[in-house]
């Protein structure tokens, strides 16, 4: 008797454990933030990914600011590869007046996201492996490579810089890529 006492106890202290486990895995905060996603990984031994690079850089807030409008921060710190042509401050301040202002309102979030594609390619290319002729960028559009004055171009803008990202490269550019329409 005192052993079926004994089971029909701990049956019942195990199935209000479960309950109380599983009610506790169901509960949300009201107040809970969303889930953050790849970007919010927390490494500082790994080698930083593509927008760890730019976040690290003062001379890429712009573009920075720029993939947070667009929510493009999590795509850019998953796997890759990409390969990244990223436009320094003063490339930005190069535009006409008020066209980043522009391109960081929420209605143009869009426009912004295809600007930010065209900087874009889904391959790791290091700058040795960028060959005159064409480059396919994510937003379906092409780019021309070119090699003049010992230095590489893409389009109108000079490859300043290059760093290896855990996921890719980011070459540093001195002008924005403008998309053709």
């Amino acid at each position: 008797m005192r052993s079926v006492l004994f089971v029909a106890v701990l049956f019942t202290g195990t199935l209000a454990a479960c309950s109380q486990s599983s009610d506790a895995r169901n509960a949300t905060p009201s107040d809970a933030p969303p889930p953050a996603g790849q970007s919010a990984v927390q490494d500082s031994v790994s080698q930083p990914d593509v927008v760890k690079v730019a976040v690290g850089s003062k001379d890429h807030t712009t573009l920075v600011a720029a993939l947070k409008a667009a929510d493009l921060v999590n795509a850019l710190a998953n796997a890759g590869p990409f390969t990244v042509f990223a436009p320094v401050n003063a490339a930005f301040d190069k535009l006409p007046p008020g066209t980043v202002a522009n391109l960081l309102k929420p209605e143009n979030k869009l426009q912004l996201k295809t600007v930010l594609h065209h900087h874009v390619t889904t391959s790791a290319l290091d700058a040795s492996e960028l060959q005159d002729g064409p480059l396919m960028m994510v937003d379906g559009t092409t780019e021309t490579i070119s090699h003049k004055d010992g230095a590489t171009w893409i389009g109108g803008a000079k490859i300043v810089a290059s760093v290896r990202a855990s996921n890719g490269w980011v070459h540093v550019v001195d002008a924005v890529l403008v998309p053709a329409k």
